[in-house]
């Protein structure tokens, strides 16, 4: 699998769903397409999670500037 954006991996996904979905499939085939989906969702996932950790949060100071913090999620 050479997919190099998250868009485009999104969208192989969505299109993998669409067809399991449709129940054309025979056994073989919705098998080899559920393969394919793990690895597009495993891969959508990972870039998530990435972008995730690049997320900053602007924080205004006392002073009136900003400063940047890194991006805690919430409990």
């Amino acid at each position: 699998m050479a997919v190099e954006k998250f868009e485009t991996a999104l969208k192989k996904l969505e299109d993998v769903v669409k067809k399991l979905e449709g129940g054309e499939l025979s056994l073989e085939e919705s098998l080899k397409a559920f393969e394919e989906g793990v690895k597009f969702s495993a891969f959508c996932s990972k870039k998530l999670n990435e972008a995730e950790r690049r997320v900053e949060t602007l924080v205004k100071q006392r002073d009136g500037s900003f400063v940047t913090k890194p991006f805690e999620e919430e409990e």
